[in-house]
């Protein structure tokens, strides 16, 4: 489970392991390690099995027989698909996500369903409903969210690779926290189908080991599906290739700044940042300190209210899904009713305007940071927290939500402006905790991105990778 997916995939096309027993291996870490972690939702033994057992050798689909689990927000026919939430907690879907079909499509077997947050609002994964997933490295501590599950599962190897997704570093915040791989793609690279036209914040992807892997998802799930109300074209070549290849000596800005103005960094987290920035100067990048225009006093309370938003459309969803015209404060966490409630106080003029504000701002920062390749910046401001740092269920839940963004200040800022942004494991923390950087490229730009994060890796100092536990 520790190795590659496309080196599991050759041997199963070789014959050298059947896919039966690749994903029985898979299963078997599942039910040794999942009782001391709780990444999964849902495990799907006997239809993986059964999926498995229809794999042959010489199967020429890229991820033949590979296990994989998927993040408990997207729909896998015949399993439950909850969100994370009580209203939800029996629903079944009926259908594939277009990523879901996308991955199957490529032979990849999916072994189950990993845990999310609530509605994916915070950046750990502690649902009312299914209980804490913890961090392979150090139980007591999450793996981040809002795709804990699926980090805490293939950082301790229960499979060899994770869906998940991001709408304010859910990808990132994770893999930061597990030492892991996490891109979000651009803005729109990946469908939303069937359930949505378009995301203006949510992006799905993969958690991995290596950035050739995540180059490699990103091929395979990305591109347009029928009816998509927004899309982007495909590259000039597959993302793999570019990744593959040393880039060109580039301008590369770093930053300590938080968006957040009073939002404290761990020296441990911006001791990282310099210490990639030198690699990257050693790599013979230009390299320079730059202070980006996003400390805007009122940026936390657009992207607040944006994001209530978004949140709300997934609340309704689950109410009408299970057959309720509206939801109460009962079916749910009381943040997640603080943030519906916010959302109601805002009319559809009032949303207009808070987008039209947002676009604003980030145009001015997509501007200032065009005369560069690359920035980098901490993953996270703070070291992964103890599990129970937020509480869904205090008295302000709105004041836990604001505080979550002092962990996490670095992210959600890019998926308001939509950049490309990998979160990457580069170094070993005195802690023993994994200490990873975030990556932002330029628009639509992830194969370049992908490329110079690649180098970086391969640069860096040797750091281990399986956590004791696994």
């Amino acid at each position: 489970m520790f190795r590659p997916a496309g080196e599991l995939a050759e041997l199963v096309r070789a014959g050298e392991l059947s896919a039966r027993e690749l994903v029985g291996e898979s299963l078997a870490r599942i039910e040794a390690l999942d009782p001391q972690l709780g990444a999964f939702v849902e495990v799907d033994h006997d239809g993986a099995l059964r999926a498995a057992d229809a794999i042959a050798p010489g199967d020429e689909r890229p991820f033949a027989g590979v296990p994989i689990a998927i993040k408990n927000n997207r729909a896998v026919a015949g399993l439950r698909l909850t969100q994370g939430c009580t209203l939800m907690r029996d629903f079944v879907a009926s259908y594939d996500h277009s990523v879901v079909r996308r991955l199957r499509a490529a032979g990849f077997v999916i072994v189950g369903t990993t845990k999310l947050p609530e509605y994916g609002i915070l950046p750990v994964t502690e649902p009312r409903v299914h209980g804490a997933a913890r961090n392979p490295w150090d139980p007591s501590r999450t793996p981040g969210g809002s795709s804990g599950g699926a980090a805490a599962a293939l950082a301790a190897g229960m499979v060899p690779i994770a869906h998940g997704n991001d709408g304010g570093g859910s990808l990132r915040i994770p893999a930061a926290c597990c030492g892991l791989v996490g891109l979000k793609a651009q803005r729109h690279r990946v469908s939303t189908a069937p359930d949505l036209g378009s995301s203006p914040l949510v992006v799905d992807g993969v958690l991995t080991r290596t950035v050739a892997e995540t180059a490699a998802l990103l091929d395979l799930i990305a591109g347009y599906e029928t009816g998509d109300a927004a899309w982007i074209p495909p590259p000039a070549e597959p993302f793999a290739l570019t990744a593959s290849r040393p880039p060109r000596a580039l301008r590369i800005a770093f930053t300590k700044l938080p968006p957040i103005p009073d939002a404290p960094v761990d020296p441990a987290c911006a001791g990282a940042v310099d210490r990639a920035a030198a690699l990257a100067e050693q790599l013979g990048h230009i390299v320079e300190e730059v202070r980006p225009p996003w400390q805007s006093d009122d940026l936390a309370d657009l992207f607040g209210d944006y994001f209530a938003a978004q949140v709300s459309l997934g609340i309704r969803f689950s109410a009408l899904n299970v057959g309720r015209a509206e939801p109460a404060a009962e079916d749910m966490e009381p943040m997640s009713w603080a943030l519906w409630e916010r959302s109601r106080g805002i009319d559809a003029v009032g949303f207009q305007l808070v987008a039209t504000q947002l676009q604003a701002r980030m145009r001015v920062l997509v501007g200032f940071l065009d005369p560069y390749d690359a920035l980098i910046t901490p993953a996270l401001a703070q070291r992964p927290l103890a599990l129970g740092s937020l509480d869904t269920a205090a008295a302000d839940p709105l004041e836990t939500f604001a505080r979550s963004g002092y962990f996490t200040p670095f992210t959600p800022i890019l998926n308001t402006s939509g950049q490309p942004a990998v979160a990457l494991p580069l170094f070993e923390g005195e802690d023993g905790l994994p200490l990873g950087v975030q990556l932002v490229g330029r628009p639509a730009g992830e194969g370049p991105l992908l490329a110079l994060a690649a180098a970086l890796e391969a640069a860096a100092p040797p750091i281990p990778r399986r956590p004791l536990v696994s």
